[in-house]
């Protein structure tokens, strides 16, 4: 190991001594350069470019907001006083849209300063004005279109003109905003990504309102801000319970079409499907009392008190004094009695039994009706498939009634109702519309011939032409050294001989030392 270092070391030495002082600075400054571009290239690459994210804001707002980008580990300095708060250059957009979402900043705009650079000398208020909103609608364009779904925003925003009246009001002072938003396909803004946009908006335009602020699909679906949302609550319900139809509909008539088409073909058979729905979505509680025991009706005994008494005598005697006081003639004192039994028996049972409550929301639809027609085309040559294809669609379409139909509707079916919600029929299609199939367009075999025949002979006519200019180039070169008067002489073999070894030392003398070779041949020119 060491020797090969030092036989390195040695070369790189040798090499360097070698060298002259030009070549020596020539290659001191290019390691420099080097070395400086690769400091700068990490300088800039390392390097955080921070930009407004919002000015014009109170020490509160600033605070706050500072404190949530704390929070998310964000990087952000603060200037103009505290008034305005910086951000890295490529977070900006998406912490806008972040921050919009949760209502901050409470006052305040987003920076648009940069127009001012666009600025010519002459510039009237009118130019600066038209300037300044199409920055701000250009600007929220592209902010709204970093919300998920949304592929596209075009904002047009309406500034109120400055009145020079005392009367004016606020209203006249407000200004207005449209937003028209280009979803993605089967896309649906969610209510808080609704909010955000509205706060947005809002923030972003001096002096402008939640309530002017109207925001729409390409499909002039509105979008309302908070609890107004329920406005045309009538139509959007009708809409779900239309969509919820179709869509039942859609999937028993493809499930129909795909199940009967394997049967008798894809183009033999037509399904049509129509549905009726019980929207009514109930709610109920029920507190049931259900005994124990079924069968018999009775509980289950928790307590039980049995009381039995008897009593076995001679009775009384005949006695006493009669009465004799006023209004009482001759009563006697104590009537006489006979042998006396008595006997008293009692139970009591606590029976207990099962305690029900229920708090039942009932399904928010069910298939209360179902019916399904069948046009099936007969195979060629026949008038109507057979009885016994008949029967087996027949079947399988009943099949279909009685699992589709909801089970409190489905009770009460009988097999003669199920029949008459299901109608086939067999007979030619008179409409159908015949597609004559295209032949294949087919390359014919000569066309491949001509073809390759084609490629040969420009490979051919390419291979003479590199051919005739390499022999034009060698017949210049001859005419030439004809013209200088004598001929190139071919090189000579390599020799090993004393002589050639001199002859290598001083080329390699005349290459690596050209100023001590100068002065050899001058020595040698002033000898002879």
């Amino acid at each position: 190991m060491n020797e090969k270092f030092s036989l390195y070391t040695q070369k790189v030495s040798n090499y360097w001594k070698e060298r002259t002082t030009k070549q020596k600075g020539l290659l001191m400054s290019s390691v420099l350069l080097v070395v400086a571009i690769i400091i700068l290239i990490s300088f800039l690459g390392t390097r955080t470019n921070f930009v407004p994210l919002y000015s014009n804001l109170t020490l509160a707002e600033t605070g706050q907001i500072k404190e949530t980008l704390d929070a998310r580990a964000i990087a952000s300095t603060i200037s103009d006083n505290g008034s305005t708060i910086l951000v890295p250059a490529e977070l900006v957009d998406s912490l806008k849209v972040e921050l919009a979402a949760e209502g901050l900043p409470n006052s305040g705009t987003i920076d648009y300063s940069f127009f001012q650079d666009q600025m010519g000398f002459g510039m009237t208020d009118n130019e600066f004005s038209v300037m300044e909103r199409a920055s701000m609608q250009t600007e929220l364009g592209k902010l709204i279109k970093n919300i998920n779904g949304v592929n596209n925003a075009n904002v047009m925003i309406t500034l109120p003109e400055e009145s020079v009246w005392l009367n004016a009001t606020e209203d006249q002072n407000a200004s207005t905003a449209a937003v028209v938003l280009d979803l993605a396909p089967g896309y649906q803004l969610e209510q808080n990504q609704v909010k955000a946009l509205y706060h947005l908006v809002s923030k972003s335009v001096p002096n402008l309102p939640i309530e002017n602020i109207v925001i729409s699909d390409q499909m002039f679906n509105d979008y309302v801000y908070g609890d107004n949302a329920n406005a045309n609550s009538s139509l959007t319900v009708f809409e779900q319970q239309r969509a919820i139809q179709t869509e039942i509909e859609r999937d028993l008539t493809r499930n129909l079409q795909q199940m009967l088409g394997t049967m008798v073909g894809q183009d033999s058979v037509l399904v049509s499907v129509t549905t009726d729905i019980d929207f009514t979505q109930e709610n109920r509680t029920e507190s049931l009392v259900e005994p124990v025991d079924p069968e018999n009706i009775e509980g289950v005994a928790v307590s039980i008190e049995r009381i039995e008494e008897t009593y076995s005598g001679e009775g009384m005697a005949e006695g006493g004094v009669d009465g004799t006081g006023e209004g009482i003639v001759n009563y006697p004192g104590t009537v006489g009695q006979g042998p006396t039994d008595w006997e008293r028996s009692e139970e009591r049972i606590n029976n207990e039994v099962n305690r029900i409550n229920r708090d039942i929301v009932e399904s928010p639809y069910k298939i209360r009706d179902l019916g399904i027609q069948v046009m099936v085309e007969p195979p060629e040559g026949l008038d109507a498939l057979p009885q016994e294809r008949m029967e087996d669609i027949q079947q399988i379409l009943g099949t279909i009634v009685r699992t589709s139909i909801s089970d409190v509707y489905a009770e009460e079916l009988t097999e003669d109702m199920i029949n008459e919600k299901i109608f086939v029929s067999s007979q030619p299609f008179a409409g159908k519309v015949e597609v004559e199939q295209q032949p294949l367009a087919v390359v014919p075999m000569w066309l491949y011939i001509v073809g390759g025949a084609l490629v040969v002979v420009i490979l051919i006519l390419l291979f003479m032409l590199l051919r005739k200019k390499k022999r034009s180039a060698e017949e210049d070169e001859v005419a030439v050294s004809k013209e200088r008067g004598f001929m190139i002489p071919d090189l000579p073999d390599e020799d090993t001989s004393e002589a050639a070894a001199k002859r290598k030392q001083l080329e390699k003398l005349a290459k690596d030392k050209p100023d001590e070779f100068s002065k050899l041949l001058r020595t040698w020119l002033s000898e002879d």
